[in-house]
């Protein structure tokens, strides 16, 4: 023990400048601020408690403890510089007292460097703070002084439209004072020229009092006389009060254009305090309309009253002018009555009865002032529900106009709304289809015929709620063969029936993807009639015509969204593996299926494919059309051109494949996109067996040359339906041609027709069993074709 306390070092060599009489732990926190400065003193560590006392701690406790004391302890700066220029003390062979200081040297080293790199990490950390906080304060200043720029911006223009408002409000109350001093002078002569009809009344009466004293004999009878000019002097009274009335009113406007003049010096006073109050502007300027408004309806009516006040004066002028033709009529009778006072008392006698009848004239003038006061009273009622109904009409007008604004905004809303609405159609119309299947299979029965010459028949729709309306079931020699297919329509499904399942379908060629739709089965089946119909019978229209008129009215439909389509048709058929153009203009009419020349000399129609997946025919005719009537005209041309002809199963057999197309491209002004799609509608040949169509030379031909394309269908799609490398399409013009349409990305349809004639079980089971075949077929994922490509003079068929 007495070896350690030998062996201590001296506490703080480093303490010159600290006083001895300070405690030894504020002389630790000094010199700590002195070596870390105000941050690490802010921190408000632990000091380091009698480092050098720890020596005598053993190695086990040292070891144990320096995990826990390493985060609390401080060091100042005197216990650095004695730990650094600590020396081993003791005796010369005390290896173990040595070794003792050695470690315990070692672990307050080891405390010293972690306590500085706690340190070092505070620092580090503190800095960033301080730097993040400059950064996001700088942002801060630059934002707040932009907001204060347009705050000063807005200010000003504000500012400069209060003074133009008040310029012209100071304009309009000029020209109502100078209108007033208008009015007020025109006031005054009128009562100028009262009071000088006045004056001529008063002369006019001392002339008459004269004449009364010089003919005292017809004083009595000329009384009645005096009381007339005394109820003419009492109507002149009232004229006065009426006058003094107007004053009156007269006064009033003019207090009332003094208060709006006062008015106008608060919106000037207003102003000014606008001007240096920023943060009030807003409530000044609500004041300042609110006064302008007054200040407008003030105008208004003042400009009413004085409208009345004119017409009021004119009034009295007219009064004016009546009584003075009076008084010069009264004039004369005075004069008359004078150079008649020596006569007769008949003259007085008529004197009299004018005298009454001045009196009536008075009464009546006096009802008509009465009936001329009751006007003016309701022309001053009607004209103050004149101003109301104004008002009321005016504010109707701005709640239809804010009704009309709101209308035009809902509506442009809607139109965004069914743009978007059409796009998503679109979207979840071909995801259906896509999902329902790329090649789908619908089944068509015809109704038995009064040619099939039976009344039952071998086929049966099964009634259970998972195969109703998509399963079909044939009889043959008492066994029952089930199918199902997509959709399944009996004998008694109509044409518009038919066409309402494939019309998305239709509808997809417009957005811009292949369609492909083709009839199968056997002569006699109904194909045809399918397809085509009676274009003449409206019922009874095929799935051709009802295809085009829907795309034409959805064409037409879709131009108030901005799109415009152009359509190109081009109209095929396959005869005898020879390809011919219906559309052509060189090639003879009729149904001479003889003919064996292969379209105009010259011209070969050779199939190609392109790397986009369309297919094209070339030297083929491609007409543009822009209406349902033009195309109407081209099948009927078509038709005429087909080759047909008469066999065992059927008066008019379609002895060639038959393939219509179209070609739509769409451009949307607005959005600039741009579509182009293909609707390819195929009525294939009737399939039949040799030995039940009785063909013999062309027939037979003709016969064996539909078969064989059939068959090349079928080997195609049973290749599909194992998905086999090799697909043999080439191994007819028919295959070669649908190549796009069965194996490439479009969405193709199936129309399966048999007929329920038991005669014809065979081939219905046949074509059954091919249409199963076909529906289980799985090609690519149809695609939508967005990009405008030159229009070819070729037509594209995939």
């Amino acid at each position: 023990m007495a070896s350690r306390n030998q062996n201590r070092p001296p506490r703080s060599p480093a303490k010159k400048d600290v006083p001895d009489d300070v405690p030894l732990d504020k002389r630790r926190k000094i010199a700590a601020g002195r070596i870390l400065g105000p941050a690490a003193g802010a921190r408000g560590r632990q000091p380091f408690v009698d480092v050098n006392n720890r020596q005598g701690v053993s190695a086990s406790d040292a070891c144990s403890t320096e995990d826990s004391e390493c985060g609390t302890v401080e060091f100042t700066k005197e216990e650095i510089d004695a730990l650094l220029s600590e020396k081993l003390k003791g005796k010369k062979f005390d290896l173990k007292g040595k070794v003792d200081q050695i470690t315990d040297h070692n672990k307050r080293l080891k405390l010293c460097i972690k306590w500085f790199q706690q340190i070092e990490e505070s620092h580090l950390l503190e800095e960033e703070r301080l730097r993040t906080a400059l950064e996001s304060a700088e942002k801060k200043c630059s934002a707040i002084e932009l907001e204060m720029k347009e705050r000063a911006d807005e200010l000003s223009s504000t500012i400069s439209v209060l003074r133009d408002n008040v310029a012209s409000l100071e304009e309009k109350m000029t020209k109502e004072e100078s209108d007033k001093l208008d009015a007020i002078e025109c006031h005054k002569r009128e009562k100028d020229a009262r009071l000088a009809a006045e004056n001529l009344q008063a002369s006019l009466s001392s002339d008459l009092e004269k004449a009364l004293q010089e003919k005292l004999a017809a004083e009595k009878r000329l009384a009645s006389n005096e009381d007339l000019y005394k109820r003419a002097q009492e109507y002149n009274i009232s004229l006065q009060q009426y006058n003094s009335k107007l004053q009156a009113d007269l006064d009033t406007t003019s207090e009332s254009l003094k208060r709006v003049g006062m008015e106008k010096m608060t919106v000037v006073e207003n102003l000014s305090t606008v001007r240096g109050h920023n943060k009030t502007l807003q409530e000044q300027l609500k004041s300042l309309k609110a006064s302008l408004e007054e200040a407008v309806k003030q105008k208004d009516t003042l400009t009413n009253d004085i409208k009345c006040l004119r017409e009021e004066l004119q009034q009295v002028r007219h009064d004016r002018d009546r009584l003075t033709s009076q008084v010069l009529a009264l004039t004369a009778d005075l004069e008359k009555l004078k150079e008649a006072s020596g006569k007769s008392c008949i003259e007085l006698d008529s004197l009299t009865m004018k005298t009454n009848s001045l009196e009536e004239t008075c009464s009546s003038q006096k009802e008509q002032i009465r009936v001329l006061d009751h006007q003016l009273t309701a022309a001053n009622e009607k004209l103050k529900r004149a101003d109301l109904s104004a008002f009321q009409t005016r504010s109707e007008y701005e709640e239809q106009k804010r009704y009309i604004s709101d209308l035009q905004s809902r509506l442009a809303d809607a139109e965004l709304q069914i743009t978007e609405g059409e796009k998503l159609r679109k979207k979840l119309h071909n995801t259906i289809l896509e999902l329902k299947g790329n090649i789908r299979v619908f089944c068509r029965v015809r109704p038995l015929l009064p040619d099939d010459g039976v009344e039952t028949t071998v086929v049966s729709y099964p009634t259970s709620t998972e195969a109703a309306g998509r399963g079909i079931d044939l009889s043959q020699s008492g066994q029952k063969y089930p199918f199902t297919f997509d959709k399944v329509f009996n004998h008694e499904a109509s044409q518009q029936d038919v066409f309402v399942e494939i019309s998305q379908l239709v509808q997809s060629a417009l957005d811009g993807y292949k369609v492909c739709i083709f009839a199968y089965g056997q002569t006699g089946s109904g194909k045809t009639y399918t397809m085509m119909g009676r274009p003449e019978a409206p019922e009874q229209k095929g799935l051709i015509p009802r295809s085009l008129e829907q795309i034409f009215q959805a064409s037409q439909s879709l131009q108030s969204q901005g799109w415009k389509y152009k359509m190109q048709v081009s109209m095929l058929e396959i005869y005898n593996e020879t390809i011919r153009d219906l559309l052509s203009t060189h090639r003879s009419g009729g149904s001479d299926i003889t003919r064996t020349e292969n379209g105009v000399l010259g011209k070969q129609y050779t199939i190609k494919h392109d790397a986009n997946g369309n297919t094209h025919v070339s030297d083929l005719t491609i007409v543009d059309v822009c209406s349902i009537r033009e195309i109407s005209s081209l099948l009927q041309q078509a038709a005429h051109s087909r080759s047909v002809g008469r066999t065992q199963m059927n008066e008019q057999s379609s002895r060639s494949h038959f393939v219509f197309t179209m070609r739509i491209s769409g451009v949307n002004e607005s959005t600039e996109q741009q579509v182009q799609g293909v609707l390819n509608l195929i009525d294939l040949a009737g399939s039949e067996r040799l030995s039940r169509s009785g063909a013999t030379g062309d027939r037979l031909k003709e016969t064996q040359a539909i078969n064989k394309s059939l068959s090349c269908l079928s080997d195609v799609i049973f290749s599909l339906a194992k998905k086999e490398d090799h697909v043999p399409f080439r191994n007819s013009k028919l295959t070669y041609l649908l190549q796009p349409c069965l194996g490439g990305d479009s969405k193709t349809l199936m129309f399966v027709n048999i007929s329920p004639d038991p005669s014809s079980v065979n081939e219905s089971l046949c074509s059954l069993r091919f249409a199963a075949r076909v529906n289980a077929c799985e090609i690519g994922i149809p695609r939508r074709q967005t990009t405008m490509r030159p229009v070819d003079s070729r037509l594209s068929y995939g």
